[in-house]
C-alpha cells in the first residue's frame, strides 16, 4: 500500500529526491526502481530528520517497525506521523511516540496507485489545520478524501473500503467464472467479467444516479437481468453475504488493535 501511494504522490509531482524508503525487506529489483527515479532506499547515516513520517505495514509487524524507524529518523514534535495500518489505533501510537506527537491515521486503499483512491483520516488532538492539510493533500493526489472524528468508525472504514477492492477482484474472478461455465472461452470470459465490472464503476462514478437508480434503470421487468437479481437479491443473496464479508472484515481490524 505505502508504493501503491508513492506511486501516485510521485506521478502527481513530489520530488523523489525528497523521499527516504526505509523497507529492510525491500526486493533488490523494486529497491533499484526506486533509487532509479531518485527515492532514497535503506539509507546508512547520517540520519535525517522528516517533517512527515509515513507508516505503512502490515500491523502486525508495527512494533518493529517503530522500533527501526526511531533509530534511522529523527522523531520530534514537529515531525506529523501519518499511518497506514489496520488495526493500530493512535493511542497505540502515542504509546510509543509519546502523547504530543502529531498522529493522523489514515485508510487508503490500493487504487491509490492509478489516483483513483479511497482515503480516510483520522487526526489525534495534536495535528494542527497545517498538518491535516497537509496530510489531507497527501491523501487527496491519489484518490478521494474523507475525514472522521470517531475512531472507532475506522475498522468499518477498513472494511468497505480498504479491504473492499479485494472483494471486487473476486466478483471480477466469480463472473469469469461463471461465463466459461456457461460456455465462453477463456479469454473472452476473462474479458467480458473485467470490462463489465470496471466499467460499471465507472458509470457509478460519473452518473448522478446513485447505484440503487443505476440497477432499477437496466432492470426490465421480466428480462433476463431480472431474473439474475432474484437470485442476488434473494434472502440468502448477496446482500447478507456482504453484510457478513464487511463484518468479517470488521472484526479482523478491532482483533489487530488489541
Amino acid at each position: 500500500m505505502g508504493g501503491a501511494m508513492l506511486q501516485g504522490w510521485i506521478a502527481n509531482g513530489l520530488a523523489p529526491s525528497a523521499v527516504t524508503v526505509l523497507d529492510p525487506g525491500l526486493a533488490d529489483d523494486h529497491a533499484s526502481e526506486w533509487k532509479d527515479l531518485g527515492v532514497s532506499v535503506n539509507p546508512t547515516l547520517p540520519v535525517r530528520t522528516a517533517k512527515v513520517i509515513v507508516l505503512a505495514v502490515k500491523p502486525q509487524i508495527m512494533g518493529a517497525v517503530l522500533e527501526h524507524t526511531q533509530k534511522n529518523f529523527s522523531f520530534d514534535a514537529e515531525s506529523l506521523v501519518v499511518s497506514v495500518a489496520a488495526g493500530w489505533t493512535i493511542g497505540n501510537f502515542e504509546t510509543v511516540l509519546g502523547e504530543h506527537a502529531p498522529i493522523v491515521r489514515v485508510m487508503p486503499n490500493t487504487p491509490s496507485a492509478i489516483g483513483e483512491g479511497m482515503l480516510v483520516g483520522c487526526a489525534n488532538g495534536v495535528v494542527s489545520e497545517q498538518e491535516k492539510a497537509i496530510a489531507d493533500s497527501l491523501m487527496s493526489s491519489v484518490g478521494e478524501t474523507a475525514w472522521i472524528d470517531d475512531e472507532a468508525l475506522m475498522d468499518a472504514v477498513t472494511a468497505v473500503s480498504g479491504s473492499g477492492p479485494a472483494y471486487v477482484f473476486y466478483l471480477a474472478e466469480c463472473l469469469a467464472a461463471a461465463g466459461r461455465d456457461a460456455g465462453l472461452p477463456d479469454d473472452l470470459a476473462a474479458k467480458l467479467a473485467e470490462a463489465t465490472v470496471s466499467g460499471a464503476g465507472a458509470l457509478i462514478k460519473a452518473s448522478d444516479d446513485n447505484p440503487s437508480e443505476l440497477r432499477i434503470n437496466v432492470t426490465s421487468p421480466n428480462g433476463t437481468t431480472a431474473a439474475a437479481l432474484d437470485v442476488l437479491m434473494a434472502d440468502n443473496g448477496l446482500g447478507p453475504l456482504m453484510r457478513a464479508t464487511v463484518s468479517a472484515a470488521a472484526r479482523r481490524s478491532r482483533e489487530l488493535a488489541q
